[in-house]
């Protein structure tokens, strides 16, 4: 595993015609950047991670008219599970671009990729260092321990971005208090959350509550919470092992055969079939 840190003027670019026996994963910090793999490209500017798989001719570089492109990035073999996770921003020839992505796991992102670049640097006979020496902005991941702790941190940088950009998004405007009882959902799909409890937390009767809720979502508190839960559970069966009826209790259905009904009227198919490969047409 190989990552750094760049911050590149304008002219600076890449080409690999045969493309790279690795993943490339980069995460835009400022200024712009543009990158070509194979038929698909992507413009990129703050916030934004681009995701390049192996094999496949690709270009990249700072954006002509910008004046530089900062940016980290990693080269590495990519755990399996990632592509499931990815999957919903593939746009074509396996280039990924996950965006919009929040402005509040901006700073977690790029302390993930800082803490990469001290680890990849780690022997395994000491701790692991605080900090990357700030005049190294490149580090080379050579042992297994190494490399599992910077794989561990950008597994992290996988999960911030993708799963809170495939999360729905509050509108402008959205009360405050419906936002906070969003959150609430979106954190914890499987908790046994009900129009009372989310009303308590947010300080406003059950009634007055729901019917904020449903006039500014246009949909009721919840019908977003299965909506929620079902979302969560289609992320379990696409990256873990769980039998279909742990997948359930996890995602807070109480009943597996409630879930494979609605589950079914959501995705077009049941859990089973979803899993073994029928998430590639859905989600």
């Amino acid at each position: 595993m190989v990552v750094g840190y760049f911050d590149q003027p304008t002219g600076y670019g890449v080409n690999r015609p045969r493309g790279a026996d690795s993943w490339l994963f980069t995460w835009t910090t400022g200024g712009r950047g543009l990158l070509r793999h194979g038929s698909a490209k992507a413009r990129t500017g703050a916030g934004d991670l681009v995701v390049l798989a192996p094999g496949v001719p690709h270009c990249y570089g700072v954006e002509p008219g910008a004046r530089h492109w900062e940016f980290w990035w990693a080269h590495c073999q990519a755990r399996p599970s990632w592509r499931s996770w990815l999957r919903p921003y593939d746009t074509g020839e396996g280039m990924y671009v996950v965006t919009p992505t929040p402005d509040a796991v901006h700073g977690r992102v790029e302390a993930a990729f800082r803490r990469m670049l001290a680890d990849a640097r780690w022997t395994g006979t000491e701790a692991p260092p605080d900090v990357a020496p700030e005049d190294e902005p490149v580090a080379v991941a050579h042992g297994t321990a190494a490399r599992e702790l910077a794989l561990c941190s950008l597994e992290e940088v996988v999960l911030l971005t993708a799963g809170t950009a495939r999360a729905p998004q509050s509108r402008p405007g959205v009360d405050p208090r419906v936002r906070r009882a969003q959150a609430l959902i979106a954190a914890d799909p499987a908790a046994p959350h009900t129009v009372r409890s989310l009303a308590g937390q947010v300080a406003l009767s059950p009634s007055r509550f729901a019917h904020l809720f449903a006039g500014q979502t246009g949909q009721s508190p919840m019908r977003a919470l299965r909506e929620a839960r079902l979302r969560h559970a289609a992320r379990l069966l696409e990256s873990t092992d769980l039998s279909v009826e742990r997948v359930a209790a996890a995602s807070g259905f109480a009943s597996p055969f409630h879930f494979n009904r609605v589950f079914r009227e959501r995705y077009g198919m049941p859990p089973g079939v979803y899993r073994a490969g029928g998430s590639m047409v859905g989600a």
